[in-house]
């Protein structure tokens, strides 16, 4: 990374990723655990990197919906991949941007010289989702298995209510504003005065972008075969603007609506991991560099009073003074579909010269940019959004889609939950 003074950061290099296809949550993947998930993924970048039995310097990943018997999920993937058990793992979650964070995480270790060689990587499976009963239901389980005569056991049942049996299921929603994400965006949606046809257009696009990329043999490289699925289940050929038109809002029922089932990344299960290393690593180990990891930022905004997803209009701002580059110095732009109005939102915020004045201080507006350069390989939208895989699915896709020009800058922008915003920028 390209930070700080004094001694010169290496340069981090990017050589290529693999991931499962994203499925909609139960359907292929449905009896699969984000364990499952993620050594599979493990076990793909092994072997179509020849890892096997290798000791890599570490790896990050995580997920944002875990079950409890997951607590050491990274180096239990790492276990079961083929790597050498010397191979040190860690566990990693920053919602919607967890496996870019992960990169950056072992990006900032190759740079500064720590190791050698690194993967990042992410899961997430909407099929397995923890069901949670009443804190009063698990202190009288667990008294129960303390409990040492039959009367202090009948007592602990006995006291057990029929509405301590009910489950609850994890939802994702905000604890400041009580509101779901797709509530969220809704809004953002009406205040920056979006419409549906754009979203629906935007999202039309992502599926004819995934569909060409597959039809060439783009993905052919980057997906590993699961569950009898071999490309993500979402992707639709037949929709147009006119069956996306038909829908109904998803999360504001009144007239005001605008998201849709068609133009919201939908539930999946799918994970991701990219192999990243130092220029000496790469050149020794005979591996192939696709592009290199140049800048990174991060941003968090006060969402009570912003919108829920607007922190990459001040990451990408931020990341954008620091590496000298203007909005419109990008190839390709890589911006996460976690909504179709999302990503407007944001366009249209960089376009907006009172935004970048009050929000962002700067003396102009950052502009516009080229949409035909957008997410040409089909975003969240058509492929699918297991939360924690996103950022290593579109950084590889980065890194391979830099690698066939043979030259170029990539931006790579992801909103998250908690008002968060991860973004980065790639360079051949």
């Amino acid at each position: 990374m390209r930070y700080g003074k004094g001694e010169t950061p290496r340069p981090v290099a990017i050589v290529g990723g693999i991931r499962t296809p994203f499925a909609r949550a139960g359907t292929n993947f449905a009896n699969l655990s984000n364990l499952s998930l993620l050594s599979e993924c493990f076990k793909a970048l092994v072997d179509k990197y020849h890892l096997k039995g290798k000791t890599i310097g570490d790896v990050a990943a995580g997920a944002v919906i875990n079950q409890s018997r997951d607590w050491n999920l990274t180096r239990e993937a790492v276990l079961k991949s083929g790597l050498s058990l010397e191979t040190p793992a860690m566990g990693i979650q920053r919602a919607c941007g967890t496996s870019l964070e992960a990169a950056i995480n072992i990006g900032n270790k190759i740079s500064l010289g720590q190791i050698e060689s690194g993967i990042a990587g992410g899961v997430d499976s909407m099929s397995d989702v923890p069901v949670f009963y009443r804190p009063e239901l698990a202190k009288s389980i667990l008294s129960l298995a303390k409990a040492k005569s039959l009367s202090d056991k009948i007592k602990i049942l006995m006291g057990i209510r029929l509405k301590d049996l009910k489950p609850a299921f994890p939802a994702v929603t905000e604890s400041l504003t009580g509101l779901s994400m797709g509530e969220s965006c809704e809004l953002m949606a009406q205040h920056w005065h979006i419409p549906r046809e754009g979203q629906d257009e935007l999202s039309f696009k992502s599926h004819q972008n995934g569909i060409k990329a597959y039809e060439r043999g783009f993905y052919k490289d980057l997906i590993v075969p699961l569950n009898g699925l071999s490309q993500d289940n979402n992707l639709r050929a037949d929709t147009s603007i006119e069956k996306l038109a038909k829908l109904r809002p998803s999360f504001e029922k009144s007239s005001k609506g605008t998201l849709t089932a068609g133009n919201s990344s939908p539930l999946t299960d799918g994970a991701a991991s990219v192999l990243m290393c130092s220029e000496e690593y790469a050149s020794k180990n005979n591996l192939k560099v696709q592009a290199y990891l140049t800048h990174c930022e991060v941003a968090a905004v006060d969402f009570t009073e912003e919108g829920l997803l607007m922190a990459p209009a001040y990451a990408v701002s931020r990341m954008l003074d620091r590496a000298g580059l203007k909005l419109q110095d990008f190839d390709l732009y890589e911006i996460h579909e976690a909504f179709a109005a999302q990503v407007l939102c944001t366009l249209k915020a960089w376009e907006s010269e009172s935004f970048c004045r009050d929000k962002l201080k700067r003396t102009s507006a950052l502009g516009s940019i080229d949409r035909s350069k957008l997410n040409v390989a089909g975003g969240s939208v058509a492929l699918g959004h297991p939360f924690g895989a996103t950022g290593a699915r579109i950084l590889a896709t980065a890194a391979k889609l830099l690698d066939e020009r043979g030259k170029g800058r990539l931006l790579i922008s992801i909103c998250t939950g908690g008002g968060m915003g991860v973004t980065a920028i790639l360079e051949k």
